[in-house]
């Protein structure tokens, strides 16, 4: 029962998730530095007038995050709803309209974290509190996790609270979380991709060595050259074709869908001799895929040199590596070494470790839900080239599902919308996502 003298407008209000997601854009969360207290505050506000408790916990008390538990029948497994509320930055002025305003226009919510990811937050909470407000008594307990960080790294959100706070997750197998849903259209085809599992970061920093000098004298193997060799390597020679388990699921489920010819290029990508020619024929879906089929490498940051007269002895060059799921930072430094030699120092700075292989358990219940809703739609497990925060409730043993279900027009790309100006969710979508995370509480496994 829910205490009488709870006000509960707030709650009454906030089933809505338009109007819930458009209070959340309106919180400058932009990390860093963050500032996610008063957006965390007011969700647990929103969450006490259901009669939902709720907790705040942080290594630093400004940048907490937000716990909360609403029981339920316990003929079911216990289900985490995780999530982040801070954004990355918005350059203002290349937006159509205030990207911190919450705006409503031509059918879109407009606003830096529409996509990624207060609209997803904004269908979970919801959800949740729709199940709340109308007596509805879920089968298993529902565990909400908003936390901050997730754009910086995690080291004082989800990665803190799996570090310090374990218990309390206690008995979750599956979770909800972001990057999955968002509907893709192939071949004519429209998909709902659900996500099962994602790359591995393992950032690198390459030092190269070399005779320094006055500048005016010019001095064969400098640093700079070896630097300019190792940047031109890895621009003309990707690294090698693999095609791990979950990403033969993932393209078989696509071509169950497509024409005869676009499902013949996607088998000829589970061949090393074939692929990169199949991912020219495949066009936007190749280019969609390509970082999905082999380890990845991207320079990012160079540093080198004092003064301009002076030939630098030492430079360094920051890699953003990405491993496919089962691949290992050994497996990148050796693709790396077999383009560019042994003239050059690797040292690997950061390695978040993600399952080779997922939990699928609770797939066919979450695609069973899109199909009843959108017949049309081909549900299919996939793999992302980026990172989540369920890299870290994995260490736990959590399958996190990303499942935020989304339909989109077939001319707009979320992905090309995520960072970058004028990020934006269609109106309607967020009632259908609200329901269909909904009805997958219902269906929590025995």
């Amino acid at each position: 029962m829910i205490d009488p003298r709870v006000n509960r407008a707030l709650a009454f209000t906030y089933q809505n998730p338009v109007l819930l997601l458009q209070q959340l854009l309106r919180f400058r969360t932009v990390n860093p530095p963050g500032n996610e207290l008063a957006c965390l505050q007011f969700v647990q506000d929103v969450l006490a007038s259901a009669g939902v408790p709720s907790r705040l916990l942080g290594h630093h008390s400004a940048r907490p995050n937000l716990i909360a538990r609403l029981a339920g029948a316990g003929t079911a497994q216990p289900l985490l709803l995780h999530g982040h509320v801070d954004v990355v930055a918005a350059e203002e002025p290349q937006w159509q309209y205030p990207p911190f305003a919450g705006v409503i226009e031509n059918g879109y919510v407009w606003g830096r974290g529409a996509l990624d990811m207060k609209g997803g937050l904004a269908m979970m909470l919801s959800a949740l509190l729709r199940a709340r407000m109308s007596g509805l008594t879920l089968p298993g307990d529902v565990i909400v996790t908003l936390v901050c960080d997730e754009e910086a790294g995690s080291d004082l959100g989800a990665k803190y609270l799996v570090k310090d706070w374990a218990h309390l997750f206690d008995g979750v197998k599956y979770a909800i979380g972001e990057f999955g849903g968002f509907m893709q259209t192939i071949d004519g085809q429209p998909f709902f991709p659900i996500m099962v599992a994602e790359k591995q970061i393992c950032w690198m920093t390459a030092t190269f060595r070399g005779p320094t000098g006055h500048g005016s004298v010019p001095k064969a193997d400098m640093a700079m050259t070896k630097l300019g060799r190792m940047l031109n390597m890895l621009d003309r020679t990707p690294l090698p074709i693999h095609v791990p388990p979950v990403m033969q699921t993932m393209l078989g489920a696509i071509a169950s869908g497509v024409s005869a010819p676009v499902a013949r290029d996607l088998r000829d990508l589970t061949s090393a001799d074939q692929a990169d020619a199949a991912l020219s024929r495949l066009g936007e879906t190749g280019r969609r895929l390509a970082p999905l089929l082999r380890n990845t490498i991207s320079p990012t940051i160079v540093q080198g040199g004092e003064k301009i007269n002076v030939i630098p002895a030492e430079v360094t060059l920051q890699l953003d590596g990405r491993l496919l799921p089962g691949q290992t930072p050994d497996d990148l430094l050796l693709g790396i070494r077999a383009l560019v030699g042994e003239d050059v120092d690797l040292v690997v700075d950061r390695y978040d470790w993600s399952p080779a292989e997922p939990d699928l358990g609770w797939f066919g219940t979450l695609a069973t839900i899109l199909q009843e809703m959108r017949p049309d739609a081909i549900p299919l497990p996939s793999v992302l080239g980026g990172v989540t925060d369920g890299r870290f409730f994995a260490r736990l043993g959590i399958q996190t599902y990303g499942y935020l279900p989304t339909p989109l027009p077939n001319e707009f790309d979320a992905m090309s919308a995520i960072h970058a100006p004028n990020e934006r969710i269609p109106v309607d979508s967020l009632e259908f996502g609200t329901q269909a995370i909904l009805t997958a509480l219902q269906r929590a496994p025995a």
